[in-house]
């Protein structure tokens, strides 16, 4: 089982956003069942169960797992694929954000556009990957901070703009026969307290929030505005 993957098929974000097979995909996710294991824990009829089963089956979201033989019936146990599911961008390819649209570092909505691009490569490169059978060569830096003052956080910023530029423009060769694009995203952003998270948040947490993106070195070199509250 995978600790995440990436739901790219409309049909199969479709079926994993249904409530019931949403709930069976928790489920499975702890462990194989089958049809009449989970429809005492789900509160449905098995056949009820089954149909549901077949349907994520058919999108990839779960799969055979084992048999067994209980009287004289043959239980199929099922699995789910993965400990958790993201649903792409390319899943809404009409309507997917663009973050070429505008650029605007000081932006939530960029960074939100960002972060969905972020999610639908990185989402390709690992299926990709996988039919393959090679590696991804991928890095994330994760950390938390707290700012004295919105001077400070400022100031952060500007020092982080500028060290990542510097870096762009020390490693970025842009002539060299057989090098690799890669893409540069740095994110900033008030962190989401749990007792919040999923609303629309408190004053406090309303903070601007900015952006270094790559690889154009003359883009991410460029003087970081101000952060004001």
């Amino acid at each position: 089982m995978l600790d995440v993957t990436v739901i790219e098929d409309p049909a199969a974000a479709a079926a994993s956003l249904d409530p019931i097979r949403g709930r069976l995909l928790a489920e499975l996710a702890a462990g194989p069942a089958s049809a009449a294991m989970l429809a005492g824990k789900v509160g449905l009829p098995r056949q009820k169960v089954n149909y549901h089963l077949k349907a994520l089956e058919r999108h990839g979201l779960v799969e055979l797992a084992g048999e067994r033989r209980k009287g004289n019936v043959t239980e199929r146990l099922m699995r789910a694929t993965a400990a958790s599911y993201v649903i792409s961008p390319l899943a809404l390819s009409a309507v997917q954000p663009d973050p070429d649209r505008f650029r605007d570092q000081l932006s939530a909505r960029w960074l939100l556009a960002l972060g969905a691009r972020l999610v639908r490569d990185v989402g390709t490169l690992i299926t990709g990957a996988t039919k393959a059978r090679k590696r991804l060569a991928t890095y994330a830096l994760d950390g938390e901070v707290r700012f004295a003052s919105a001077a400070d956080r400022a100031a952060f910023i500007q020092e982080l703009t500028a060290g990542v530029g510097a870096l762009i423009r020390k490693y970025d060769s842009a002539d060299a026969e057989g090098g690799r694009d890669h893409r540069i995203v740095v994110a900033v952003h008030p962190t989401v307290k749990p007792e919040t998270s999923g609303a629309a948040g408190s004053a406090d947490e309303a903070g601007a929030s900015g952006t270094s993106e790559g690889p154009k070195a003359s883009e991410a070199s460029a003087a970081a505005p101000e952060l004001t509250d």
